[in-house]
């Protein structure tokens, strides 16, 4: 598939995000949410991180507070830090009606009615859903949810559905369709010199749509209608992810569930108009295109909001600690008699100057390791708009049909 710039720049601004994220959540589970350095320091190869923590953390003053107390150095959340934590858990708390709606469509869509609860907690934040979401809101909804295990094991704790819910069975194609008045359709955007995908796309659309709330015990496999309800599926598990997107690796664990083909990525490489496949980092991760405007997320949901505000402390706290670098290494040159000049006269090629701290964008001289996992966790979440140039959009038009 061809490299589309805005989409790939989603991808790659996650990066120092999931990181900080995952640091903020050891820091919340330790005593008193104050933990060591040296813990921490532990914790980077989980991390797929090299380097020291202590510099990491102090990379963003914003969001840690690092101290010295009795000779050990400890870091905890600064104010704003906690105080965009606080938020995050009441926009959790008001969204729980949203949550609760999102797993029930997740389990009609399912072959049986039902998941496996080890396996839905490596997408639970894909979809938001609070990490003790099962003893926090399956049993406010005995009439919805109810937990079983037919073999015994632990590992095959799963959730089912009590009861159908006829007004959840409405795809999000099929609620966009209503909006215009036609006939459920997928959409399209891509740009217009991509004549051959625009023409298979067109011919793969006239088909009718089947909703993957439907029963697909008599499609066939490897079918036209089989293929569509499919498509129709991740679509749907898209449109009900908070970032529009998921690791292929992760939505392949539920192949039986979901009645997905074997070889899903290529499936998903034939529809280059609805979905975008991209092997950053090595990690196979699949995006919804009309998701998004450019780089851009469209919808925003309320708790990607509230992370994005949490990236924006990020920026923040990066900018400030490079300005100081920039400053205590314009310092250092000048006591070494190197007189620094102005910018355009260095581009002019006339002097050499001191240049910003080159481990702005590296960890401790190291350069950031690939994010293990889903997006690249279920630890997945990505900030929208955290340290990535702005690609310019490529030009397109939207086909609806």
């Amino acid at each position: 598939m061809k490299k589309d710039p805005n989409l790939e720049a989603t991808l790659s601004r996650n990066r120092r995000w999931i990181v900080n994220n995952q640091i903020k959540n050891i820091i919340l589970r330790c005593p008193n949410q104050v933990a060591t350095v040296k813990y921490l320091q532990k914790k980077f190869k989980t991390l797929d991180l090299q380097g020291k923590a202590f510099n990491w953390l102090k990379k963003y003053p914003c969001c840690f507070e690092v101290f010295l107390e009795d000779h050990e150095h400890y870091c905890q959340l600064t104010k704003r830090m906690m105080s965009l934590v606080e938020e995050e858990e009441t926009v959790k708390h008001m969204q729980e009606p949203v949550f609760v709606e999102r797993l029930a469509r997740l389990l009609m869509m399912s072959r049986n009615q039902r998941l496996n609860v080890v396996k839905l907690n490596e997408l639970k934040r894909n979809f938001g859903f609070p990490d003790d979401y099962i003893i926090r809101i399956l049993p406010k909804y005995p009439d919805t949810f109810r937990l079983v295990n037919y073999s015994g094991r632990k590992s095959s704790m799963e959730i089912e559905l009590v009861s159908w819910k006829p007004e959840l069975s409405v795809s999000a194609v099929e609620a966009s369709a209503r909006k215009r008045g036609s006939e459920p359709c997928f959409s399209c955007c891509l740009p217009s010199t991509w004549v051959k995908s625009l023409e298979r796309f067109r011919e793969f659309n006239v088909t009718p749509y089947i909703s993957p709330y439907s029963d697909a015990k008599g499609l066939e496999e490897g079918s036209k209608e089989m293929e569509k309800r499919t498509v129709g599926l991740v679509h749907e598990l898209l449109s009900l992810a908070l970032w529009k997107k998921m690791s292929i690796v992760k939505l392949g664990h539920f192949k039986r569930e979901f009645c997905l083909p074997e070889k899903l990525n290529v499936m998903l490489l034939k529809h280059p108009g609805i979905f975008y496949v991209s092997n950053k980092y090595q990690i196979y991760t699949v995006l919804l295109r009309e998701g998004y405007n450019g780089s851009e997320l469209i919808e925003k949901d309320p708790l990607v909001v509230v992370k994005d505000k949490f990236g924006e402390l990020m920026k923040e706290g990066l900018h400030e600690y490079n300005q100081r670098r920039h400053l205590v290494n314009l310092e250092k040159k000048k006591k070494k008699g190197i007189v620094p000049v102005n910018p355009d006269k260095r581009r002019e090629g006339k002097t050499e100057v001191a240049e910003q701290d080159e481990t702005s964008d590296k960890l401790g001289g190291h350069d950031i390791m690939k994010p293990s996992g889903d997006d690249y966790v279920p630890r997945e979440f990505g900030y929208m708009g955290l340290l990535s140039h702005q690609a310019s959009p490529i030009e397109g038009n939207c086909y609806p049909s």
